[in-house]
C-alpha cells in the first residue's frame, strides 16, 4: 500500500516538473518571421518579434512587440494586419502607425508596440498573422508574416484555470 502511494507521488511530482519546464519553455520562445516576398528589399527591416504572453492568453491582453529598422525617416502612415486560422482569413485590422510608436520614425532602429485583448471565445491554436506598414502615400515598407499561439486555458486573475 505504501509503495502505491509512493509510486503515484513521484508521478504526480514528474508531472508538476513536466508542466513547469513546459511554461518556462514556452514563454521563452522566439517567434520566427519571414518576409512576404524574399526578393523585395523593403524600406523597413523588420528584426524581431516578441510576443507577452507567449502563448497567447484569452481575455487577457497581448503585446506585440516589433522591433525594425529603416534607412529612411518615417513620418506617418498605417500598419495592416491580416490574421488567418487554418488558412481562413479570421481578422484585419487598420492602425495609424503614429498610435503604435513615436513619429515622424527617424533613421535607424525603431520599434512597434501593440497591445490587444482577444475575446475568450476565440478558439485555441496556431494563427498567421501579416502585418504591412505602409507609408501615408500607401507605398509599403515592409511586409513579414509570423506564426503565433493561442493556449488552451483561458487566464483569471488569480492564475490559470481550464477552459470551461
Amino acid at each position: 500500500m505504501a509503495a502505491i502511494v509512493q509510486l503515484k507521488l513521484t508521478l504526480s511530482l514528474i508531472f508538476v516538473a513536466f508542466l513547469f519546464l513546459h511554461s518556462v519553455q514556452a514563454k521563452s520562445k522566439t517567434t520566427k518571421v519571414e518576409y512576404c516576398d524574399n526578393k523585395t528589399k523593403y524600406a523597413v527591416n523588420v528584426t524581431g518579434v516578441e510576443i507577452t504572453p507567449n502563448p497567447v492568453s484569452r481575455g487577457k491582453p497581448t503585446t506585440f512587440v516589433i522591433s525594425a529598422s529603416t534607412g529612411e525617416s518615417i513620418s506617418g502612415g498605417d500598419l495592416t494586419i491580416e490574421v488567418k486560422y487554418f488558412g481562413l482569413p479570421v481578422h484585419s485590422e487598420k492602425f495609424d502607425l503614429c498610435k503604435e510608436t513615436s513619429c515622424p520614425v527617424a533613421t535607424g532602429d525603431f520599434v512597434v508596440s501593440h497591445t490587444q485583448e482577444l475575446p475568450g471565445v476565440t478558439p485555441p491554436g496556431t494563427y498567421t498573422l501579416k502585418l504591412k506598414m505602409l507609408q501615408g502615400d500607401g507605398k509599403e515598407l515592409s511586409c513579414v508574416h509570423f506564426d503565433f499561439s493561442i493556449g488552451w486555458w483561458i487566464a483569471d486573475e488569480a492564475g490559470v484555470v481550464a477552459d470551461s
